[in-house]
């Protein structure tokens, strides 16, 4: 039935939304375990293609990345069920936050409970990049190149903006004149 995966991917994606702490990015496993491997909607191959390309889209990470999985699977219709069940739980959340912050804001459990989630967010970020990596297969002899990127960045103050130019003026001439298919 065509309403069922509206329905469906929906559901999943409220699903990864509450369930998720950390945003975006520690949302990858468990986007790639529902998308990839509980319902086989799209191949690993192209998760990391839409996954790359969410990225390269302004706006926040989790919403791009399921606007581009329910516009594969279902056009307009499928990135709005998508992106709809993404950002219910986190309006939610911000809704209940801003209603009740200033009577809890003081109180030493909740600043230890946010103490406590800090470290747990850092490793759902770092899991996610090694595996990717790992799919990527990036070693020592590709990495030196984002090495350089943060370095120049950081320490040389260049934009990321002419970063980001530069890289894909070169890209599209490495595949244009140097790549072979």
């Amino acid at each position: 039935m065509l309403n069922d995966f509206y329905l469906k991917g929906f559901l999943t994606f409220l699903k990864i939304g509450f369930f998720t702490i950390g945003g975006g990015y520690a949302m990858i496993p468990l986007i790639e375990k529902e998308v990839v491997d509980k319902h086989r909607w799209v191949e690993k191959e192209e998760f990391l293609d839409m996954m790359a390309l969410s990225q390269a889209m302004p706006g926040v990470f989790a919403v791009n990345f399921s606007i581009c999985i329910g516009n594969r699977l279902r056009g307009f219709k499928g990135s709005v069920a998508l992106a709809s069940g993404v950002i219910l739980p986190s309006l939610v959340v911000i809704l209940l936050v801003a209603m009740f912050f200033g009577m809890f804001s003081d109180n030493r459990v909740v600043e230890a409970i946010f103490k406590g989630i800090r470290p747990a967010v850092v490793a759902l970020i770092a899991v996610p990049c090694v595996k990717l990596g790992k799919a990527a297969k990036v070693n020592f002899a590709n990495a030196w190149l984002p090495i350089v990127v943060a370095l120049l960045i950081a320490l040389a103050g260049i934009s990321p903006v002419y970063v980001i130019v530069l890289v894909a003026v070169g890209a599209y001439l490495y595949g244009r004149y140097i790549k072979e298919d």
